[in-house]
């Protein structure tokens, strides 16, 4: 998948709403008594247009919004409204290496998945270790079932894997779904998506 390709994902879905992961999270943090004291950062992974780290804006958190490809922050700097764009800072990295800061906050929609194994699994230990305690992971993940569990470039993990690896959260949502539908370019695929929210508990 080249920059031509993503920049047609990024034309597609820039209006589109928030996954339902970050919204989750968003209400969880909100009756936190805690957490409410104080301003929230968030780190949001393969951004993409920035469907999510506009919600999480708007939300009034901080937001710091990485993607390997210039298009995808070009998109999401132009959709940003002129008063929230002071609480957010953008970043060109590759996930595999980029340094995730301590934060309230990892959401990762459909952005992880396309690290190939040797990658996603210590990308996906640094994301939970950067979560401050009482902090969340907000992640949207391919399952084993997925039309891209083939592929070497992408990771595709067992839902019991996932689950094995947040021994030290508390899963406060969890939906793993499959379906067979259309990706956003109207390309036929199986979708095994495992969607979770977990709070960190130590």
């Amino acid at each position: 998948m080249d920059s031509e390709y993503w920049g047609r994902y990024y034309a597609v879905t820039v209006d589109r709403p928030s996954w339902d992961t970050v919204k989750v999270a968003i209400g969880l943090f909100a009756s936190d008594e805690a957490a409410a004291s104080r301003p929230r950062f968030a780190v949001d992974l393969g951004c993409g247009a920035g469907r999510d780290a506009r919600e999480l804006l708007r939300a009034g958190w901080r937001v710091l919004a990485v993607d390997r490809e210039p298009g995808a922050i070009e998109v999401l700097e132009a959709a940003t409204p002129p008063e929230l764009r002071p609480s957010l800072e953008t970043r060109v990295a590759d996930l595999a290496t980029v340094d995730v800061p301590a934060c309230d906050l990892v959401n990762a929609s459909l952005s992880l998945p396309f690290l190939a194994k040797d990658l996603f699994w210590p990308r996906w230990e640094r994301v939970l270790t950067s979560v401050r305690v009482g902090g969340r992971v907000a992640a949207m993940l391919f399952g084993d079932h997925d039309g891209s569990a083939s592929d070497p470039s992408m990771t595709c993990p067992p839902p019991q894997r996932i689950r094995e690896s947040l021994s030290s959260f508390e899963i406060e949502h969890w939906l793993d779904s499959e379906e067979d539908t259309q990706t956003a370019l109207g390309e036929p695929h199986h979708f095994h998506l495992v969607e979770v929210v977990a709070r960190r508990a130590k």
